[in-house]
């Protein structure tokens, strides 16, 4: 009987994964495309449900990923050196639990096999999102869901 392998983001840093590996953390929760508002007394992130231009709102997908820093100047790339900072992404984010030393949820598809889990366990905001251009940035605070950190 073949011994079971530990899944990569079991043993493995962030700085070992391949591309493939990288890419495949992303639970596809749209989450990190929300547009978020800054605390400027304790440097507190808050996300709105508001997407940015570029996320369909309901599969929660970039509609442009290879592009999306030419339109949107200001989106942020992750990469595994910036592990440290990545307390701003929400708590259920696979980047951030892997550089933390934790496991993937339940419902994450490397561990369910089933990339909708995210949306039926209702992590992402599918379905619950509003167009960026649809608020005027003054009203962004009406409209925050949670506090990352």
């Amino acid at each position: 009987m073949a011994a079971e392998v530990e899944p990569f983001w079991k043993h493995k840093t962030l700085d070992q994964l391949n591309h493939q590996e990288w890419e495949s953390l992303c639970d596809g929760c749209g989450l990190c495309c929300l547009q978020k508002l800054e605390d400027e007394e304790d440097n507190s992130v808050y996300y709105t449900r508001i997407a940015c231009k570029l996320l369909d709102l309901n599969t929660c997908q970039c509609s442009d990923y290879p592009n999306r820093i030419k339109f949107v100047p200001d989106c942020i790339q992750l990469t595994p050196g910036q592990a440290e900072e990545f307390k701003w992404l929400p708590p259920t984010c696979g980047y951030r639990l892997v550089s933390e030393g934790q496991d993937l949820p339940l419902w994450h598809h490397l561990v369910c096999g089933d990339r909708d889990a995210v949306h039926r366990e209702r992590i992402s905001q599918s379905g619950r999102m509003l167009a960026e251009g649809s608020v005027p940035e003054d009203d962004w605070e009406d409209h925050l869901i949670f506090r990352a950190g």
